[in-house]
């Protein structure tokens, strides 16, 4: 991405102009109803984005601030980062200050994503991407070790369908 940026920056591209690129990227499908149902029911979901994107284009999608990258031993991610690892020391964290969470809600689409959602428990649930590396991983643990991938698997073609689910679990729980 430095060199993009460099190469960017040696064409005279502007940080507005490519601000503005990044602000006109769509979410993924459904990805704005799925913000607004959480939105409208904040009090009851805490959500966390842990991404390994560029920060640039993360603030510039999103508004967010987001933080800075670690050191891991996991052998199954990638060397800037284990969202497992930034996942657990999160859940950990929360708990040292009385926040217990029923259970986990994890959403991704990468192959990186694989790593924290086989860490979750039958309590919790993931929504990995149809078609998209984080699926494909999940199913081949579930086909070559049954009962391996504990969470819930609820793949989804667009993030509106992750939405429902929740608010379908609420009208459960109500």
């Amino acid at each position: 991405m430095q060199r993009v940026l460099g190469y960017l920056g040696d064409q005279g591209v502007r940080m507005g102009d490519f601000k503005a690129v990044y602000e006109s990227i769509p979410l993924s499908p459904g990805m704005p109803d799925l913000f607004q149902f959480l939105s409208k029911n904040h009090e009851l979901f805490e959500i966390i984005l842990i991404s390994d994107a560029n920060m640039f284009g993360i603030e510039c999608s999103l508004y967010l601030s987001l933080g800075p990258y670690h050191s891991h031993k996991c052998l199954d991610c990638p060397a800037n980062m284990c969202k497992r690892k930034i996942l657990t020391e999160y859940l950990a964290e929360r708990a040292q200050e009385d926040v217990e969470f029923q259970r986990v809600f994890y959403v991704g689409d990468g192959a990186n994503d694989f790593c924290p959602a086989a860490a979750l428990t039958a309590a919790d649930v993931a929504f990995p991407r149809k078609g998209f590396p984080m699926h494909r991983l999940a199913q081949e643990l579930q086909h070559k070790q049954p009962g391996a991938f504990q969470a819930t698997l609820v793949p989804w073609d667009s993030a509106t369908e992750i939405a429902r689910y929740l608010q379908e679990l609420l009208k459960k729980k109500g």
